[in-house]
């Protein structure tokens, strides 16, 4: 039986280069190293959803005049005369988050208040990319900075319960967003890139969510069933752990309910939307990399990042890597095929030049951040490779000659 709820049959597109292996939803807040997941869904001709979600975008079934109208309709009813701020934009300064904050403010005259929720460990580059968002693209900002102890307790239990390091960064970003909304009374929250574009099994059609769903990572959101967190405790895990286990061994309850999804009941009551820029919009990343340069000054990696090719995307974390890479070991890809099938769908490269793209980076071992990264979740790298192997699934992975090798491969 394989791990994590994988196919039994690994397949990969017959456009891009993603595996059948990519998680296209799951449950942050249940506990499982061997956890069911939904899974990229591939059709009969073999190519992934996300292509043909893609596909969709320049074949004629989305009207994009129609859609900008439907944009400026939506915004119009959410407009503010009080010089209020009138809708809420989530994100690091990055590219995506950049360019949606900056198009909403500068094209379309809303007022946007940005919030971020601060990385584990802030790279240079992301730091000079933050501030640069705002006193270069001209922004209001909230960061929030959790408390660093109870974070890296968090982290270290994700890596070693479920080997996902960034779980409470990503419950953190993605529970953020709608608390600030309520508090500052913004019933209009936008992102960038719609999860379709990635993966998730959510019809091109689907423009506003009545509360969040999906990511691009296939790993992010939270239930929407969930009423109020406080009510079932032993339900809720953070870093493989019960709420109630952490209670019962010290931490205190309300250092966590920072991570915990609000209580659905407030979202509904104060009719908070959530959109993506990209469902009304024809979304291309690099066009929104050029954007963000030239009005947000946004800057790319000097250097190529680890287990990938490119430069400018997930650059402001010394943590990035590692998800991508225990990513790697859990589900067969990594941070290059991510990126590789990115730009086959946009047509910035060829399937043949993706896979020699993978072939070569994917999987590749994070070393620039490597000490920090032990150090802050306190482990020698022994143990991390000890407990990295101990999530190889045999379905996915074999030895030869005292190394590990993927039984499946792009080709």
């Amino acid at each position: 039986m394989a791990k994590y709820g994988l196919p039994e049959e690994i397949k990969f597109c017959k456009k891009c280069v993603m595996p059948n292996t990519r998680p296209s939803s799951s449950n942050e807040y249940k506990h499982t190293a061997a956890r069911e997941h939904d899974f990229i869904k591939f059709d009969k001709e073999g190519v992934c959803s996300a292509c043909r979600f893609n596909e969709a975008k320049e074949n004629n079934q989305i009207n994009w005049e129609e859609r900008e109208k439907e944009l400026l309709e939506l915004l119009e009813k959410h407009r503010s005369s009080d010089g209020s701020y009138n809708v809420l934009v989530p994100g690091s300064g990055g590219k995506d988050s950049a360019y949606t904050a900056h198009i909403l403010k500068y094209k379309y005259g809303m007022h946007p208040l940005t919030v971020t929720w601060s990385p584990h460990l802030y790279t240079d580059i992301g730091w000079k990319n933050f501030q640069n968002w705002i006193h270069i693209g001209g922004f209001d900002n909230y960061l929030f900075t959790p408390n660093g102890k109870i974070h890296r307790l968090i982290t270290r239990n994700a890596f070693i319960n479920l080997l996902h390091p960034f779980q409470p960064f990503i419950l953190g970003q993605k529970t953020f967003a709608p608390k600030m909304a309520v508090k500052f009374n913004i019933p209009l929250i936008f992102y960038g890139d719609h999860p379709g574009e990635y993966g998730a099994n959510i019809s091109i059609h689907q423009k506003g969510f009545s509360s969040e769903i999906g990511d691009k990572g296939g790993s992010s959101g939270f239930s929407t069933n969930y009423l109020n967190p406080d009510e079932k405790p032993e339900e809720i895990f953070l870093g493989g752990k019960s709420i109630a286990e952490h209670i019962k061994e010290g931490v205190n309850y309300g250092d966590l309910k920072i991570y915990l999804p609000m209580d659905q009941r407030i979202i509904k009551e104060n009719n908070i939307e959530f959109h993506y820029l990209s469902s009304y919009i024809k979304w291309v990343p690099q066009e929104c990399y050029y954007y963000a340069v030239k009005h947000a000054g946004f800057e790319a990696n000097p250097m190529r990042t680890e287990g990938t090719y490119s430069k400018y995307n997930s650059i402001d974390d010394k943590t990035d890597g590692y998800f991508y890479y225990t990513t790697y070991i859990k589900f067969g890809y990594g941070r290059a095929t991510q990126d590789a099938a990115q730009e086959i769908r946009n047509h910035h490269i060829t399937r043949d030049e993706g896979i020699a793209l993978v072939k070569r980076f994917d999987g590749e071992l994070p070393r620039r951040y490597f000490p920090e990264f032990l150090d802050y979740i306190g482990m020698t790298e022994k143990e991390f490779t000890e407990i990295v192997d101990s999530f190889r699934d045999p379905h996915l992975w074999k030895q030869e000659n005292g190394e590990w090798k993927l039984k499946y491969k792009v080709s």
